[in-house]
């Protein structure tokens, strides 16, 4: 296996061909329509083609478009559900697999970052690695004090590689808005083009780790491995052993996923309390379920300081939706610059933009489901739509778009689980602003 392909010309070729690909498709199809061809299958076959063409370019790039389709995996259970399977299949594959680097290569790196006496540090190391992913690989290995731990080592080439993808891709963002019909994606791409910096050097991840570390050690509830090492290249942390989220989404008991959905739902609300930091990151490759009932959480390269929790001003977005307290509502998006200057929206419209938000709090427990979801994201395509005049008036200020990425991907994730959680109790204890009545 070679290093990630440096070359931006034909990186910036190979995604480009995408759009070049759906245009060509849609073309025909177009045509198949006007001789009379059924439009549903013709639809799902332009659908499945999509999606085949889409994830199997950003899995053999890995850099920032594999980075950009595991960032998009979450907002599968909002995709309508006649061209949902196709997606389903090559998103499922995108969350954790990608070709390894080889042993030489890894040994490498390994020389460069923790010194060419690297192998006295363990006293075993595994070549083959356990996961790959999008700008790194994990090996498992024996630390020198008998821990098994986890060794992150990341792609040659993956800096030059992650800032051009996501340059190139953010050129490419309206015709992923098509595959992903009620998803805004240029938000996501805007977002990973902001914190590109941060994830290419692992001294930041082990620093955001420790601090969930502390914060959760000898949590009943949740699990997070300590930092054993780090350099900027190469991170080792304790090893984890569990059931990945992706296999209770597929098979897991009503009992196990209920149990999965509402630590999930908790975590990502108690976090940035507890820890000061919102983790960022939220796909089933980087969660699962421990032998004892505590959930598992890994991978912090992506993760927002927030000392002091999430922001008010949240809460109460979503306490005057659920309500229907609009004028409130209207004033207070307005205010805080959540609607674009001089244009206007109706109290319905945004009420309808939150529902993600607010629907899963109208009940003490709320049955997550991928029916729900599509309803709630607003998956109709027609341009006169409500969802898409939303949008063109909302104007997402740049703080709070990785907030509302998180918890968008979070309701997809339950949605993925069919979990009941207890979304109302946990919102009421840990997102500022919901409760107040100020």
């Amino acid at each position: 296996m070679s290093d990630i392909p440096r070359r931006s010309s034909a990186r910036t070729a190979k995604l480009a061909r995408i759009p070049i690909g759906i245009a060509g498709r849609a073309a025909v199809g177009f045509g198949k329509k006007l001789a009379g061809g059924n439009r549903e299958e013709i639809d799902t076959d332009l659908a499945a083609k999509a999606a085949e063409q889409l994830f199997s370019v950003l899995g053999e790039l890995k850099g920032g478009a594999m980075k950009f389709g595991q960032a998009l995996s979450v907002m599968e259970a909002a995709v309508p559900e006649e061209f949902a399977e196709p997606y389903r299949e090559a998103l499922t594959k995108l969350q954790a697999d990608a070709p390894p680097l080889s042993a030489a290569k890894v040994h490498r790196v390994l020389d460069r970052q923790l010194g060419t006496a690297w192998r006295s540090r363990f006293t075993s190391f595994e070549d083959t690695p356990v996961a790959s992913a999008s700008i790194g690989q994990v090996h498992r290995a024996v630390w020198s004090d008998g821990r098994e731990v986890a060794v992150k080592v990341q792609y040659p080439g993956a800096d030059d590689a992650l800032r051009a993808d996501l340059k190139t891709m953010s050129r490419f963002a309206n015709t992923f808005s098509t595959i992903f019909t009620g998803a805004d994606v240029k938000p996501v791409l805007d977002e990973l083009i902001a914190r590109t910096e941060d994830e290419l050097d692992y001294r930041i991840e082990a620093a955001s780790q420790r601090a969930f570390a502390s914060a959760f050690a000898d949590d009943p509830q949740f699990a997070v491995p300590r930092v054993v090492a780090s350099a900027p290249k190469v991170l080792v942390t304790e090893w984890m052993t569990g059931r990945p989220l992706s296999s209770i989404i597929a098979d897991g008991s009503a009992e196990q996923r209920n149990a999965a959905g509402e630590l999930l739902v908790l975590f990502a609300f108690a976090a940035p309390a507890r820890a000061g930091f919102l983790h960022a990151d939220p796909h089933p490759g980087n969660f699962m379920m421990l032998a004892d009932g505590r959930l598992g959480v890994i991978d912090y390269g992506a993760t927002a300081p927030m000392p002091n929790g999430l922001p008010p001003i949240l809460g109460q977005m979503v306490r005057l939706a659920r309500d229907e307290q609009f004028d409130e509502l209207v004033e207070l998006c307005t205010t805080h610059g959540f609607v674009i200057p001089g244009r206007t929206v109706t109290a319905k419209e945004i009420s309808d933009y939150l529902r993600p938000f607010t629907d899963p709090i109208r009940t003490d427990s709320f049955h997550f489901t991928r029916s729900w979801l599509q309803k709630a994201a607003g998956t109709a395509t027609e341009f006169d739509s409500a969802q898409f005049r939303t949008v063109r008036a909302l104007n997402m200020p740049a703080e709070y778009i990785m907030i509302f990425r998180v918890l968008g991907g979070l309701v997809g994730i339950c949605a993925q689980l069919d979990a009941y959680a207890p979304y109302m109790s946990i919102l009421t204890e840990w997102m500022p602003g919901f409760s107040d009545e100020a």
